[in-house]
């Protein structure tokens, strides 16, 4: 995780914070840690390849969350220097590929019948989905490090500097901007927006969680996810960095420094919150909340009433991904390329494979037969079966 002064990193915090580790948390109550080293573990559970392919050099050593597109029967995934795949998800056979001429930040997003990425230039580029060919493309006023999400008749992209701005997908005319407000001080890392058909929630690093009117951009509702306190700008941040959970009618935020909550989504009022410190969206899975914490540990909350069931520290401060649900385990990737297996009954470590070792930043993704994809920071994308060793 890299700190920015709006677009400017602050070299002289940089570097203190980089030195520390490379950098996950800090509070008034957090320290800056070491990483554990990885934990010994007798795995009882083992991956199994499904398919296997590589997509150019990845995140190329840039702090980019380049996360592939699950489309269900086909999957698009784009790295860095600008290589675009279209690869069906249950082999792995490439359907189409294109070499970009951008180097690309953010993506990848689609809806039905486009494909959105975001240049290093900060233009907002809108692809086919039947063979990746540009269909127009948009100047966006900075960069984006989240993905561009589409309801089919407006994309919507959010920049570092807090702007939001909704494109008409067919030409690509900007409808409306919404210009919110970031602290001096905020996280590297971004929630792509939620764009539905009559609302876009957007999450900011002033710890605000904004409902917009898809159709003009106005705002509708406000809940504050997380309230800057501290003397120092570090203490004060306050990032939403994890895209929102829908669930029905309300949706599942938490913050860093802040809490973790579920919102009604048409009135942004709170159902329900307890404290939390998390830089990924929640998991839920057999009516319980699976929750990787900004310090390494991950919890288990029990849905009905947010109880804490148990407590996993073995990983504690390795930058953990977002917890994926695999059958009866939880399945976690960290900086140095590891992903490590939890039972979900009590936490326990029961499994462990070294993927990718130039790490693993962007979320596991489950497949519509169930099987895991991984994508690691040097460009590598698999998709694996967990089973049990003989």
């Amino acid at each position: 995780m890299w700190l920015t002064g709006n677009r400017l990193v602050r070299a002289g915090v940089f570097s203190v914070l980089a030195a520390a580790l490379g950098i996950t948390g800090c509070s008034t109550t957090d320290t800056f840690e070491q990483p554990v080293p990885v934990p010994d573990v007798d795995s009882t559970i083992e991956f199994k390849t499904v398919w296997s392919r590589s997509v150019g050099d990845g995140h190329d050593e840039e702090f980019l969350y380049l996360s592939p597109l699950n489309a269900g029967d086909i999957v698009y995934a784009a790295s860095a220097d600008g290589k675009l795949l279209a690869l069906d998800a249950g082999t792995g056979k490439q359907q189409w590929q294109r070499e970009l001429e951008d180097r690309i930040f953010a993506g990848v997003g689609g809806d039905l019948k486009q494909l959105y990425l975001v240049s290093r230039e900060a233009d907002l580029i809108a692809l086919s989905r039947e063979d990746g060919r540009e269909l127009w493309r948009s100047a966006l006023p900075t960069e984006a490090l989240a993905a561009p999400q589409s309801n089919g008749t407006i994309v919507v992209a959010q920049t570092t500097d807090g702007r939001v701005l909704a494109f008409d997908t067919a030409t690509g005319e900007k409808r409306w901007q919404y210009d919110g407000v970031v602290p001096a001080l905020s996280l590297r890392a971004a929630a792509a927006p939620l764009v539905g058909g009559d609302v876009v929630i957007a999450s900011f690093s002033n710890g605000k969680l904004i409902a917009l009117s898809a159709d003009a951009g106005q705002p509708v509702w406000q809940y504050e996810v997380g309230q800057p306190q501290g003397r120092t700008e570090l203490e004060r941040l306050v990032d939403i960095s994890g895209q929102p959970l829908v669930l029905d009618s309300a949706i599942m935020v938490v913050g860093y420094q802040g809490k973790l909550a579920l919102v009604d989504i048409r009135t942004g009022q709170e159902i329900w919150s307890r404290k939390a410190s998390s830089l990924n969206a929640p998991m839920i899975g057999d009516g319980n909340i699976y929750l990787s914490s900004a310090n390494g540990e991950v919890v288990a909350y029990r849905g009905s009433d947010r109880r804490e069931i148990w407590n996993q520290d073995a990983l504690s401060w390795r930058q953990l991904t977002q917890p994926a649900i695999y059958e009866d385990y939880l399945v976690i990737g960290d900086y140095e390329g590891y992903l490590h297996v939890l039972s979900d009954v009590d936490g326990s470590l029961v499994g462990q494979e070294r993927y990718d070792s130039d790490g693993l930043r962007v979320p596991l993704q489950r497949m519509a037969d169930g099987n895991l994809m991984v994508f690691g920071n040097s460009g590598k994308l698999s998709v694996f079966k967990l089973r049990e060793r003989n």
